[in-house]
C-alpha cells in the first residue's frame, strides 16, 4: 500500500514540479521515484526470503536477504541525495520562475500521503517489535540488544517515508517563503538541506546493514548470557572460543567451544542455551579436560 501511494504521489509531484518550476517540489517527486524502487526491493526481499526459507543451499537461512535489501535502499538514498544536490546548485546558479500556488497545494498533498505511509509502516514495526519482546519475556530472558536485531529492510522503508515527509515539509516552507517573503532562492536551498539530511540517514543505514552482512556483532549482552548459561551447567567449565553473528532480524548464530572438567555432553549445554531468546544455529564443541594421570575428567 505504501508503494502504491508513493507511486501515485510521485507522478503528481514530478508533473506539478515541472509545470510550476519549483525545484523543492520536483526534488520531492524525484525523491519519491527512487523510494518506489526501494519499496519494490523491500517487498522482493521479504518474498525471496520467505519462498526460499527451506532451501538447503542457504547455510544459515535467508534472513540476510532483508538486510541486503536495507543496504540497497541505503545506496538508493545516497543517489537521491546526490541528484537533489546537483539540481539544487543548478537552480541557485540559474533561477527559474515558480508558480507558488500550484506547487504549495501539491506539496501539501504529498506531505499528507507521506504521513499516512509513515503511520502504516510504524504500526507494522510496532507489531514486529511487540512480538519479539513478548517472546523474550515469555522466555524469561530480556537482553539489552534488541536494537541490533532490528529489521533493516523495514527500517529502510520507514526511512524512505520519513525522508519523503522531510522533503515535503522543506518544499512547503520554501514555497511559502518564496510566495509571501520574496525569498525565491530558498526553494533551491531547501533542496541542499534535504540532500544533506538524507545523506546522513543513508550513511547510518548503510553502516548498520553492512556490519551484519560482514558478520560483525557488538552484542556483549548475549555473549555474557551464553557464558553465564555454560557456568550454570558446571561452575568449573570454561568457554575457550565463542563466535556470534546475526543471520536474520532478532536471530543470532553461535559457535561455542567449551572446556569441560566433567563428563557432560554437548546436549547438556544445548538444553541450557535453548532458553536464550534469539539464538539459533547453535554449534557446540565440548573438550574434555583430564587429569595428569589420565584417569578421567577432573
Amino acid at each position: 500500500w505504501v508503494m502504491l501511494l508513493t507511486a501515485v504521489t510521485m507522478v503528481v509531484e514530478i508533473i506539478a514540479g515541472t509545470m510550476s518550476g519549483s525545484m523543492a517540489l520536483l526534488a520531492d517527486g524525484w525523491h519519491m521515484s527512487t523510494h518506489v524502487a526501494a519499496f519494490a526491493i523491500a517487498i522482493f526481499a521479504y518474498r525471496y526470503a520467505r519462498t526460499r526459507a527451506a532451501d538447503s543451499r542457504f547455510a544459515f537461512g535467508t534472513g540476510k536477504v532483508t538486510v541486503l535489501g536495507g543496504f540497497a535502499s541505503a545506496v538508493a538514498l545516497a543517489v537521491v541525495a546526490l541528484m537533489m544536490a546537483i539540481e539544487s546548485v543548478t537552480r541557485l546558479l540559474a533561477p527559474v520562475n515558480i508558480r507558488f500556488d500550484d506547487a504549495i497545494w501539491v506539496a501539501c498533498i504529498g506531505l499528507a500521503v507521506n504521513l499516512l505511509s509513515g503511520v502504516i509502516l510504524h504500526r507494522a514495526g510496532q507489531r514486529d517489535a511487540g512480538a519479539g519482546q513478548g517472546h523474550q519475556h515469555a522466555q524469561g530472558h530480556d537482553h539489552a540488544h534488541a536494537h541490533s536485531h532490528q529489521d533493516h529492510n523495514l527500517r529502510a522503508a520507514y526511512l524512505h517515508v520519513v525522508t519523503d515527509a522531510l522533503t515535503s515539509v522543506l518544499a512547503i516552507v520554501a514555497l511559502f517563503a518564496g510566495k509571501f517573503l520574496g525569498l525565491g532562492w530558498l526553494d533551491a536551498t531547501m533542496g541542499l538541506v534535504g540532500a544533506a539530511l538524507i545523506t546522513r540517514w543513508a550513511w547510518g543505514l548503510a553502516r548498520d546493514s553492512s556490519q551484519i552482512l560482514l558478520d560483525r556483532t557488538d552484542d556483549a549482552g548475549i555473549a555474557q548470557a551464553i557464558r553465564s548459561a555454560v557456568s550454570a551447567v558446571d561452575a568449573e567449565d570454561e568457554i575457550a572460543d565463542l563466535h556470534l553473528w546475526q543471520v536474520a532480524p532478532r536471530t543470532l548464530a553461535a559457535a561455542v567451544s567449551i572446556v569441560s572438567h566433567s563428563t557432560r555432553t554437548s546436549d547438556d549445554y544445548r538444553r541450557k542455551l535453548a532458553s536464550l531468546d534469539g539464538l539459533a544455529h547453535l554449534t557446540i564443541e565440548v573438550n574434555q579436560c583430564r587429569d595428569t594421570h589420565g584417569s578421567g575428567p577432573v
